[in-house]
């Protein structure tokens, strides 16, 4: 039987966190806007070219990983086992090619953006317009679209809110925290982000593990695992080869 939709609210406790959560993220965004030096083109795109390793990095980490993974890749890992994860070995790889092939070219040119670089290689505007037009599209609807469902939804369930009000309000923060500010508010904002998504999914992983009987139980289990709701395998029935992460 479905809980009811009171059952799925969040206790003023969980309203509290959450409030810190997003009074913390404003107050970093709000923050970035007070930094020198934000005027000026390098400020505003490449936070003035002096941010150390620690929020670099943690702000590569936190740009790529979000609720799509946290929640979409939960759900395909309960479906078809631990192989969907497979594609991040990918970004260890591609990252590392990008910090030592390519950023040091892009330095070196003196750009603050892709498609700034791309018109100064081949002298054409269209190019720049084209990438630049392309490369929103793509991020709107295949990131920024799901990213703000995920939220929204999390707030609709959690709050009681309208989703469009939801989405409303996770824009504005997220305008406060990226357009004013630049690229150093995105850093910052990102950092905060890596934090907490570090500490909270080791807390849920540590939790998962004792609640299930540790790794060897949930080996076990998850074989053993077969929907009952439904009287056919849309939900998923385990593979043989579900605890294999390179698969042929």
């Amino acid at each position: 039987m479905e809980r009811s939709l009171e059952e799925n609210r969040l206790n003023p406790w969980d309203i509290a966190v959450v409030g810190v959560y997003f009074a913390l993220v404003l107050l970093v965004g709000v923050l970035s806007m007070c930094r020198k030096g934000r005027g000026t083109v390098s400020g505003y795109f490449l936070a003035g070219r002096h941010m150390i390793w620690l929020p670099v990095g943690a702000s590569l980490f936190a740009s790529n990983i979000g609720s799509e993974h946290f929640i979409g890749l939960a759900g395909s890992g309960a479906a078809s086992g631990i192989g969907v994860g497979a594609f991040e070995f990918n970004s260890l790889v591609m990252l590392q090619v990008l910090g030592w092939i390519f950023l040091p070219v892009f330095i070196a040119s003196g750009v603050c953006t892709l498609p700034e670089y791309m018109n100064k290689r081949f002298g054409s505007t269209r190019i720049r317009v084209y990438l630049a037009v392309l490369s929103m599209f793509l991020y709107v609807v295949t990131k920024i679209s799901v990213n703000l469902y995920s939220g929204a939804l999390f707030i609709k369930q959690g709050l009681g809110w309208n989703l469009y009000v939801s989405v409303l309000i996770l824009l504005a923060i997220t305008a406060v925290c990226t357009i004013g500010p630049g690229l150093a508010g995105v850093i910052y904002t990102d950092t905060l982000q890596f934090f907490i998504m570090m500490i909270g999914s080791s807390i849920l992983m540590v939790k998962a593990f004792t609640k299930v009987g540790g790794f060897a139980a949930l080996q076990e289990k998850y074989m053993a695992a077969v929907g009952e709701h439904v009287p056919n395998s849309t939900c998923g029935i385990p593979r043989e080869d579900s605890w294999v992460m390179l698969r042929d």
